[in-house]
C-alpha cells in the first residue's frame, strides 16, 4: 500500500461518509442496517486480516456486497448483462490521518449509478429498480452513521 494514498474524496456517482466512529463499529452497525433494511450480504472481502497473517499492517479495509434475490430476478428480467454489477457493494474504510482517531469512513457507488451503462437495455424498469436501491442505500448508510 501506498503510503501516499488518501482518505476517500466524493466523486461523481458516489457517497462518501466519514465517521467518527471506530472501523470495527461502523462494520458492525453497516451489518445490521443491511439486514434492516430487508437486503442480505452477500459477499465479503478485505485485505486487512490477510495482510496480518503475512505480518504487514493496513488500515482495516472491507467490501460487503448487498442485494436480494427479488432484485436479482427483477433484474434478469431486464438485463442479463446488468447482473455483473450484483451485489452492489458498501466500502468501509479506516481513517489513518493522524487527527482521525481510528474513525472509519462509509462509501458506496450509488446503485443508479452503477446500472447507468445498462439503461439502454433495461429502459425505465431498470431505472426504477436502481430508484429504489439507491433509496435503500440511502437509509441504510443513514441508520449505518446513526
Amino acid at each position: 500500500m501506498p503510503l501516499t494514498a488518501q482518505p476517500l474524496q466524493q466523486r461523481p456517482g458516489w457517497a462518501v461518509h466519514p465517521t467518527t466512529k471506530p472501523y470495527d463499529q461502523l462494520l458492525q452497525d453497516l451489518r445490521a442496517a443491511v439486514k434492516a433494511e430487508g437486503l442480505i450480504t452477500v459477499t465479503q472481502a478485505g485485505p486487512t486480516q490477510a495482510a496480518a497473517a503475512r505480518g504487514i499492517t493496513i488500515p482495516g479495509n472491507r467490501v460487503l456486497g448487498v442485494f436480494n434475490n427479488d432484485y436479482a430476478v427483477r433484474v434478469l428480467a431486464l438485463s442479463t448483462a446488468a447482473m455483473i454489477e450484483a451485489p452492489i457493494r458498501f466500502y468501509v474504510t479506516e481513517n489513518v490521518t493522524e487527527i482521525a482517531n481510528g474513525s472509519a469512513t462509509l462509501s458506496y457507488k450509488e446503485p443508479s449509478h452503477v446500472f447507468q451503462p445498462y439503461l439502454g437495455e433495461g429502459g425505465a424498469e431498470l431505472l426504477q429498480i436502481a430508484a429504489e436501491l439507491d433509496l435503500r442505500f440511502a437509509r441504510i448508510a443513514a441508520q449505518a452513521l446513526d
